[in-house]
């Protein structure tokens, strides 16, 4: 029997299991006795799909499975993908105990949450992220959605899977850019909350991106028992929850600014972390060493630390519209010191301007 690490979220009557390990996808003990027993629809993308379809079908022998196979890219997160989900669903006449599963990465684990969250005022369905960045991330904790040209997942639901099965076998076939990618979201929770692991991952970055096994599960184990522990506190982001945000309204801005799908969603995260910390730092919050420990660690794990020249007035536009704001304020996750982070607007609009014209600037 293959043996999996597993964690529970939770949240009362909405709390589920994640399951980390090798070779776990088409084990029937793992995700069957979580799904209602209606059909079931495979929402994956033409890249995954190939590798990975079959090997989850052959743990659900004996149930109805229709498929939909997606565009791959963060260029297809948009209601129009979103609309083909829910066509599949009503063209395989599936009802309200059917349930839809996400073979894929953070955007076919959105746009099939968001399906889910929507199709006949909400059915089940179940992640199964297969690029490190879902793993760690974007899987667990509910949110779905998809982007608008205005801005980065402005258009979504908070909606609970019934089950997380994040095989690291997976891996193995993820391109080295997409690896690295993941590896930003795993770094932010040691920025946020676990100097201890920040410190872990300082000295086994190179372990990481050799995709040893036992370094990809403790760095996948270690980042969902933090996001698991906070989403339970604060399920809809009425608080703590908003620390997972840590470089996200930089990054959003980067990615809508630069085009979806240019840069992807852990690099522009990457650089958004590094900007916050800047910023941390030029108001007196944030020790320069700490900044130049992020910096060093980014660029070690091959991400990019540079933003592009989106201009300073059309980044902070860009930032405004981030679903944080309020009454016009850009509030943000900024950094005590390396695992003590605070959500606040409690900073001078001129740091943050002078930072953007510093950074993002044509001419800077």
């Amino acid at each position: 029997m293959i043996q999996s690490d597993s964690l529970i979220i939770e949240l009362g009557e909405r709390s589920y299991p994640i399951h980390i390990g090798a070779g776990i996808l088409g084990q029937p003990g793992l995700l069957a006795p979580c799904l209602p027993g209606g059909d079931l629809l495979l929402v994956s993308n033409e890249t995954v799909m190939p590798l990975w379809g079959r090997r989850l079908a052959a743990g659900l022998e004996g149930r109805r499975l229709a498929h939909c196979v997606l565009p791959d890219g963060e260029a297809h997160k948009t209601l129009g993908t979103l609309g083909r989900v829910l066509d599949a669903l009503v063209e395989a006449r599936m009802n309200r105990d059917c349930a839809v599963l996400a073979l894929g990465g953070g955007v076919v684990g959105d746009i099939a949450g968001f399906a889910a969250a929507c199709y006949q005022r909400g059915v089940a369905y179940a992640q199964l992220p297969t690029t490190l960045l879902a793993q760690v991330d974007s899987s667990v904790g509910g949110k779905t959605g998809v982007n608008h040209p205005g801005g980065k997942n402005l258009i979504g639901a908070f909606h609970q899977p019934v089950a997380v099965i994040a095989d690291t076998d997976t891996l193995g076939t993820l391109p080295d850019r997409e690896l690295r990618a993941g590896l930003a979201e795993v770094i932010k929770y040691g920025l946020i909350s676990d100097p201890a692991f920040f410190d872990w991952l300082e000295d086994n970055i190179g372990r990481l991106l050799a995709r040893e096994p036992q370094a990809l599960g403790y760095a996948i184990r270690r980042s969902c028992e933090t996001k698991a522990g906070i989403v339970a506190r604060d399920e809809r982001e009425q608080g703590e929850r908003a620390l997972l945000n840590f470089g996200h309204t930089f990054g959003h801005a980067i990615e809508a600014g630069a085009g979806y799908g240019a840069w992807l969603h852990g690099e522009a995260v990457g650089v958004g972390m590094l900007l916050a910390a800047e910023l941390s730092q030029r108001i007196g919050k944030l020790p320069a060493t700490d900044v130049d420990r992020l910096r060093d660690l980014l660029l070690r794990a091959g991400l990019p630390v540079e933003p592009p020249r989106l201009g300073a007035a059309r980044a902070l536009e860009l930032m405004r519209m981030d679903k944080k704001v309020r009454a016009g304020l850009v509030r943000l996750v900024l950094l005590e010191r390396l695992g003590t982070a605070v959500f606040t607007a409690d900073y001078p609009s001129a740091a943050l301007e002078s930072l953007l014209a510093d950074t993002m600037d044509a001419t800077a």
